[in-house]
């Protein structure tokens, strides 16, 4: 029977370490708990130093490679309120989370944040270490559940809003693949034509030394470039891809592309629709669960995804704090449609606002839906006309010079 060196805490919230032999690793940690003894760290055999300095450790290139999805973290949200509202104390249900968590990587952050509640830090100053988990909204609303005294609503809260947040994007990005994958196919065999195939037909043409037409010019003109100079073809697009995407991180290059995004046909009603239903749903989240409305605005922010709508949230902020109401400011920006504004207008009037504000993200995330079936059934047959144009230009004018061809024989004649 093997051997188990472990590290842990104890139920005094002390640190120990030694052995345990049991069949194993899931047999060891049920002896330790029996002990009183949580293991933050546990190896077969030796030392827990030996293990780690080992050359010959086995390395797990899945955990290596893991990521922490927002579904994980929305799961594990879910489950920590399920448990607190069962009363059970908040040490012992993130013990019974860390037992059960699959993403490695998030099992590890939830130990080590059992251990630092263990040893008396509260769980939102602990979150605040985890800043590629746990984002500002999370802390903040974890924060007024602490202070309110009402963790376990606030975290299912939390989770709802996750698990909506996903769900959008999920369609959003399940919607997109069809259509990318269409594009890419296109440009590929339009490549692989002006590449391969044409130069071979086109080339009958200059030994005629003919008259050609301009459709006929203009496909072997293009056809040379790829063929012949396709290697600064290539460079070219992807020096310009690069500087692109370097100008697009800059403050200036943010707020033109995202200018250009909410001004595009269909794409920019929808970013919009996308953006508005994150403002009101994490506003509405933020202010049941007690955050203050000017905290809670500098969160949303930051949540809308992008910058122009981000300035107008900043300041609707700054106006809320000289005392105006949130709707005004809003309505000014012109960036924010009638609805939205007179429902939060009312909302404010009424004491109901973050019941106005869920309706608003429940009505944006039903017009989303629609947007995004309506989008993909337009996107389908342009594309499709698309490569059909291409390949029928390519087509015709290949046969344009055949039939010049065949008229001047028969003059000829």
């Amino acid at each position: 029977m093997p051997i188990y060196s472990y590290a842990g805490i104890n139920d005094k919230g002390k640190k120990v370490n030694g052995t345990v032999e049991a069949e194993n690793e899931k047999a060891a940690r049920s002896k330790l708990r029996k002990m009183a003894v949580f293991p933050t760290q546990l190896s077969v055999g030796g030392s827990l130093s030996s293990a780690k300095m080992g050359l010959t450790a086995n390395i797990d290139f899945n955990k290596m490679f893991q990521r922490i999805k927002l579904q994980d973290i929305a799961l594990m949200t879910r489950q920590l309120s399920t448990l607190l509202k069962a009363h059970v104390p908040l040490v012992e249900s993130l013990q019974a989370m860390s037992e059960q968590i699959a993403n490695e990587k998030l099992k590890v952050v939830v130990t080590e944040i059992r251990q630092k509640v263990v040893e008396g830090g509260r769980l939102s100053d602990t979150l605040k270490q985890y800043p590629k988990v746990f984002n500002d909204m999370y802390i903040n609303m974890v924060t007024a559940g602490e202070n309110s005294g009402s963790l376990d609503i606030v975290l299912s809260r939390l989770a709802d809003f996750i698990e909506n947040q996903q769900k959008v994007r999920s369609k959003i990005i399940g919607a997109m693949i069809y259509p990318i994958i269409m594009g890419v196919v296109g440009v590929g065999l339009m490549v692989v034509l002006l590449t391969f195939m044409v130069p071979k037909m086109t080339s009958i043409f200059k030994d005629q030394k003919m008259e050609l037409p301009l459709p006929t010019k203009m496909l072997i003109f293009v056809s040379d470039i790829f063929s012949n100079y396709w290697y600064l073809v290539l460079i070219l697009v992807v020096v310009g891809i690069y500087f692109l995407r370097r100008w697009i991180k800059t403050p200036a290059g943010k707020e033109y592309k995202d200018g250009i995004v909410l001004k595009a046909p269909v794409f920019g009603h929808l970013a919009r629709m996308v953006a508005i239903s994150r403002f009101s749903r994490t506003l509405s989240t933020l202010l049941a669960s007690g955050v203050p409305m000017l905290f809670a605005m500098d969160i949303v922010k930051n949540v809308v995804g992008n910058v122009v709508l981000k300035k107008t949230v900043e300041d609707t902020r700054d106006s809320v704090k000289e005392g105006e109401s949130i709707a005004e400011p809003l309505r000014r920006s012109g960036q924010f449609p009638p609805l939205v504004t007179h429902m939060i207008s009312i909302g404010e009037k009424t004491g109901s606002l973050e019941t106005m504000l869920e309706r608003i993200s429940e009505t944006y995330d039903s017009q989303v839906d629609n947007a995004v079936s309506t989008m993909l059934s337009l996107l389908e047959p342009v594309l499709i006309m698309g490569m059909g144009g291409a390949i029928t230009f390519v087509v015709v004018s290949i046969l344009l010079p055949i039939l010049q061809m065949g008229d001047l024989g028969s003059i000829g004649r």
